[in-house]
């Protein structure tokens, strides 16, 4: 039986898990394509029915990981993929969104993505969206990549209210949208997506972090991950191709932090305290 993984909502009312699965760098090598598509089906199996994909990564390779991984059960999956800025009018948008859906092998994302500001203006990709959204090829919309004044410039457009997310850096070591992009969107009920929530795999190597995760009988990274399904309104899109490493994202849930961890971790981390650009990768 598949882990019941705590959730939060969309502005729609729509229930996804705080854990889900990356792709990024998935799709790249054909000799690991199996072992990516059987971490995913795992992934799965435990509960983590929220992947997370898009159409630069691998140029649609990463699509078609999922769309093995999926086969046969896409009605359990909750599908995140995204549109590139320069994809992003009137007629590029309908154009990329039927690619990915023959990657993905599928005939319906459930939130589509623009995957970070570009030069198209905001309101003819959201008025795509929203076509998109009419026509049933997408269920929710929402971006990436955006800091507050672009989120603020967004939810003033006409239909701009529509959007379910902004998946962004975030982990300890990028900590600066706590100052104002994530009290902003916990206001409107936006819940922010982390990607790289372990930093990589850098944070798995952090001395800081040992001696906490040890008295928690974790590693580092699952301390790291912890931390940031710890944060209100945010899900963790961690990738991992191994299954081992599945089994241990999903172990992080199980992490329940105290007063003292948090005071220890923001030692080491500390939280910003002016405004700091949004950080991408």
């Amino acid at each position: 039986m598949p882990s019941m993984i705590r959730t939060t909502t969309l502005p729609s009312g729509e229930a996804v898990p705080v854990l889900g699965q990356g792709t990024w760098k998935m799709g790249e090598d054909a000799r690991r394509h199996a072992d990516e598509v059987n971490a995913l089906k795992l992934g799965l199996d435990l509960g983590m029915t929220l992947i997370d994909t898009a159409e630069m990564y691998a140029s649609g390779g990463a699509e078609e990981v999922v769309a093995d991984a999926i086969a046969g059960r896409r009605d359990e999956v909750f599908l995140v993929s995204k549109v590139l800025p320069s994809n992003a009018s009137r007629t590029g948008v309908p154009a990329a969104c039927e690619a990915s859906l023959r990657h993905l092998r599928t005939d319906r994302i459930d939130l589509y993505l623009l995957h970070w500001p570009g030069s198209v203006p905001l309101a003819e990709t959201v008025e795509a969206f929203e076509a998109l959204k009419k026509a049933g090829k997408i269920r929710h919309w929402g971006v990436s990549n955006f800091d507050t004044h672009e989120m603020e410039e967004l939810v003033s457009l006409p239909a701009g209210d529509g959007v379910q997310t902004n998946q962004i850096l975030y982990n300890l070591s990028q900590r600066g949208p706590e100052f104002d992009l994530a009290p902003w969107s916990r206001q409107r009920g936006i819940p922010l997506m982390a990607y790289s929530p372990v930093d990589q795999g850098v944070l798995a190597r952090n001395a800081s972090l040992e001696a906490i995760a040890a008295r928690h009988d974790a590693t580092p990274a699952q301390l790291a991950l912890a931390w940031v399904m710890a944060q209100d309104g945010v899900i963790a899109i961690p990738k991992a191709s191994k299954q081992e490493h599945i089994r241990q994202n999903v172990a992080a849930l199980d992490i329940e932090l105290t007063r003292e961890d948090f005071t220890e971790i923001d030692r080491a981390f500390p939280p910003p305290r002016r405004k700091q650009g949004l950080q991408m990768i």
